[in-house]
């Protein structure tokens, strides 16, 4: 038994810039809260897991005089509570509306691994109901039926801790060698390794900068047979990715317990 594991922002589909950054920015000026996001500053914030931590991390003193926010920790959890919510549900609208296209491969790698007997899973720090909308375009409705999905606040720590994975993991009932994750940052990459299971990388403009090292192969997507071919920008690991990335690359990282 195998399982192909997904983290979801940036690996299913180019969520961060096209959905989480207009959505925390719509957000924002819906509550008159004196902020707004530019790229370079969402970039620096993607380094910090989850979304209400995101959103949290804004509150400093200053901020919270500004916005005239409680002083109090318990109202300003709650502040940051509402403004979550509202949040995902813009994001989730632009998912619905289909203004988020997949990510080369995903459908393609994803029925593959299907019809081979692999698990499915998604594995991410965004709130639930984000991910599954993500995933349904992703991959259709359908085939999102066949996918364990653990999201949101269901671990106590966040990426890059490890909960998210060996949550996964003892839910699927399997060993971390008989996994793989696919991720698009350093955090998730540090996630997947602390929790013991081999993880390749499929980039984006966020974190095509970031240390990769411990990767099995890092690649600029997926791919697809009949588009260009993928650029592998770093490969440790037996598998050989040619024009696209492959279910047989994948089983080619995959731990001993897996063959």
């Amino acid at each position: 038994m195998r399982a192909l594991i997904f983290d979801c922002d940036g690996v299913l589909a180019d969520t961060e810039r096209y959905g989480h950054l207009p959505a925390f920015n719509q957000t924002f000026a819906e509550f008159g809260l004196p902020v707004r996001w530019d790229e370079q500053e969402y970039g620096r914030k993607l380094a910090i897991g989850g979304g209400k931590e995101r959103m949290a991390s804004l509150l400093t003193p200053e901020f919270v005089a500004a916005a005239g926010l409680p002083g109090d920790p318990a109202g300003q959890a709650e502040a940051v509570a509402s403004w979550h919510r509202r949040k995902t549900a813009i994001y989730t609208a632009v998912v619905a509306a289909g203004d988020l296209p997949p990510r080369p491969g995903i459908a393609r790698i994803t029925a593959q691994a299907h019809a081979a007997g692999w698990l499915l899973a998604v594995a991410s720090t965004s709130a639930e109901p984000s991910v599954r909308a993500v995933l349904e375009h992703a991959v259709g409705p359908e085939r999102a039926r066949d996918f364990t999905v653990l999201a949101g606040d269901v671990v106590p720590r966040k990426k890059p801790a490890p909960d998210i994975y060996l949550l996964t993991l003892d839910r699927l009932g399997l060993s971390p060698r008989q996994a793989v994750v696919v991720e698009d940052s350093h955090n998730g990459l540090a996630a997947a390794t602390a929790a013991g299971i081999a993880c390749v990388v499929t980039v984006n403009d966020y974190t095509a900068a970031e240390d990769f090292t411990g990767a099995a192969f890092v690649v600029d997507s997926l791919g697809e047979p009949d588009a260009a071919p993928i650029t592998v920008l770093a490969n440790d690991s037996p598998a050989r990715p040619g024009a696209y990335v492959t279910l047989a690359d994948l089983s080619a990282v995959a731990g001993e317990d897996a063959t």
